[in-house]
C-alpha cells in the first residue's frame, strides 16, 4: 500500500486526501499553518491522520507520492527537501486525473478563466451533459471524483496547478490570454510564467483541442516557436478566423466556424457585455460547438448566465454614482479590461501586494478614463510614483471604509467608482473575495 502525503489542508488538499483514501493509499495530511475547523472536521469524519502548525519531516519524507497544494511555492523548505530526494511532488489535478476516466476541459489564462469556466459549465449543463466544475473554483476536482459520477469536468487551472502535472492532458484546453502575473513565483521571468500556462497542452494528442486568443501577443509568440500535437482553434475580436471564432466587422455578432459549420450569435443576446467578455464567450461557444450542444440551448443559456462575483460586478448606484466591484482584478491586464469597459469618468481604487506590475500598458486608458486614484495598500509608492504625473488627484487609504469614503468625495453624479486593484490582497485582506465583500459592505453603508 502506497503512502500518500498531502501538503496543505484547504479545499484541494482535503479533497485529495479523501480520494487517496478511497483509492487505497495510506494518507497523511500536513499543513504548516492552522487548518480551518470545517476541514478538520471533514478529516476527522474520514479518519484521515493530519497535523497543522508545522511539518513532521520524517513522515513527509517517507512518502511514496506527495500532493502539494497550489499555494505552496517550490521554494518552501519542505518542498526543497522532497525534490532533493527526487520524490514525485504533484498537483491535485495530476493525482485526480490518474484516478478518473471522465473527460476534462481545462481552462487557464491570466484573466477570464473563472468567467469562461463558469460560462462553459453553464452551457454544457443546460445542454444536457452530466458535467462538474472544479479546479480553482468550487468543490475540489478530487472530492468530486471521490464522491460523484460526472462524465465530464470543466476545470479552472492556475499556473500553480499546471506546474504540478506530469501526464495530465485535457481533451479540450483553453488559454484565455497571457499577461504578466504571479511573476514573484517565477523568478520575475515572464517567459517562465508563459511556459507554465502552456503546460496545459504538453500531453495533448492529435485528438485533443487547444483553444486560444489569437490577439494575445505572448500566446502567438509561444505558438510560433513551439509545437503542440493538439488541434488549434483560435478566436479573435480583431480579424476573421477561418476555423475558430471571431467578432463581425460591425461588432454586432460573434461567428463560430468549426469544420465549416457556422453558429452566429448576436452580441446583444449575450448577458455579459464588453470586449473581454466576448472573448470569454467565444472560448465557451467553441467548446459547446465541439461537444455538439444543441444550438437553441446555447442561445438561451447565453442570455441567462450570471458572471463571476467580484469581476466587474455592479454593486449599487448611490446618489448617481455607480460602484463597481472588480476585486478579482489582481493584475494589470485585468484592470485594462475593466477600465476599457468604463463609460463615465472613473475614480479608481487600486493597490495591494504588487507582483511585479508594469503599469505602462494602461497609462493611456488611465489618462482617458480616470479622474482620481485612491491607493489602498500598505505600500503605495509604486502606484503614486507612476501615476503622479498622469492623474491630478491621488489619495491614500489604509482601510476599505476609508477608501470608499475618499472615493465618494472625488466622485460626482453620473460618474463611477471602480475597485480594480491590479494587486494581490494579502497586505490588508484575507483574499480578493474578502476585499470585494468589504468593498460592497462599505458601499452599502453609504446608502444608509
Amino acid at each position: 500500500m502506497s503512502n500518500l502525503v498531502v501538503l496543505g489542508g484547504g479545499e484541494s488538499g482535503v479533497g485529495t486526501a479523501i480520494l487517496g483514501q478511497k483509492q487505497g493509499y495510506t494518507v497523511f495530511l500536513s499543513d504548516s499553518s492552522k487548518i480551518k475547523d470545517t476541514y478538520k472536521q471533514t478529516l476527522i469524519h474520514y479518519n484521515i491522520p493530519f497535523e497543522d502548525g508545522g511539518h513532521t519531516e520524517f513522515k513527509i519524507l517517507s512518502a511514496d507520492i506527495v500532493m502539494k497544494s497550489p499555494g505552496i511555492p517550490d521554494t518552501a523548505p519542505i518542498i526543497q527537501k522532497l525534490l532533493q530526494k527526487t520524490m514525485p511532488v504533484i498537483s491535485e489535478i495530476e493525482f485526480t486525473s490518474n484516478h478518473s476516466t471522465s473527460q476534462t476541459i481545462g481552462i487557464t489564462g491570466s484573466n477570464g478563466k473563472t468567467t469562461t469556466t463558469m460560462l462553459t459549465h453553464h452551457l454544457l449543463e443546460n445542454g444536457g451533459l452530466n458535467v462538474g466544475i472544479g479546479g480553482n473554483i468550487g468543490k475540489s476536482y478530487a472530492l468530486q471524483v471521490a464522491e460523484s459520477s460526472y462524465t465530464s469536468y470543466v476545470l479552472e487551472l492556475s499556473s500553480f496547478q499546471l506546474d504540478g502535472i506530469v501526464k495530465y492532458a485535457p481533451q479540450i484546453a483553453v488559454i484565455t490570454n497571457i499577461s504578466p502575473d504571479h511573476l514573484d513565483r517565477y523568478e520575475y521571468k515572464y517567459e517562465k510564467y508563459i511556459d507554465a500556462k502552456f503546460r496545459i497542452t504538453m500531453n495533448q494528442t492529435e485528438e485533443d483541442y487547444l483553444i486560444y486568443d489569437a490577439d494575445n501577443e505572448a500566446t502567438a509568440n509561444w505558438l510560433s516557436s513551439n509545437t503542440t500535437k493538439a488541434r488549434l482553434i483560435p478566436f479573435s475580436i480583431k480579424r476573421t478566423i477561418e476555423n475558430g471564432a471571431y467578432l463581425s466587422k460591425d461588432g454586432k455578432s460573434i461567428v463560430i466556424n468549426i469544420d465549416e459549420q457556422d453558429l452566429i450569435i448576436d452580441t446583444e443576446n449575450i448577458s455579459l457585455q464588453g470586449k473581454h467578455n466576448y472573448k470569454n464567450s467565444m472560448a465557451a461557444l467553441i467548446i459547446a460547438k465541439i461537444l455538439k450542444i444543441d444550438e437553441s440551448s446555447v442561445r438561451s443559456s447565453l442570455k441567462t448566465f450570471q458572471g463571476a462575483e467580484h469581476r466587474i460586478e455592479r454593486v449599487l448606484n448611490v446618489r448617481g454614482v455607480e460602484y463597481i466591484d472588480d476585486s478579482k482584478a489582481t493584475n494589470v491586464n485585468s484592470v485594462f479590461y475593466a477600465l476599457d469597459a468604463m463609460k463615465t469618468p472613473t475614480v479608481w481604487i487600486v493597490g495591494g501586494v504588487d507582483k511585479g506590475n508594469d503599469y505602462s500598458e494602461i497609462t493611456e486608458l488611465v489618462k482617458e478614463k480616470v479622474k482620481a486614484i485612491v491607493c489602498l495598500g500598505v505600500d503605495n509608492k509604486k502606484v503614486i510614483d507612476f501615476f503622479g504625473g498622469v492623474v491630478d488627484k491621488i489619495a491614500e487609504a489604509k482601510s476599505m471604509v476609508d477608501a470608499v469614503n475618499t472615493a465618494q468625495g472625488f466622485a460626482r453624479s453620473g460618474e463611477t467608482v471602480l475597485l480594480s486593484p491590479a494587486c494581490a490582497s494579502f497586505d490588508l485582506f484575507k483574499s480578493y473575495e474578502d476585499r470585494g465583500r468589504q468593498f460592497k459592505d462599505a458601499v452599502r453603508e453609504l446608502r444608509e
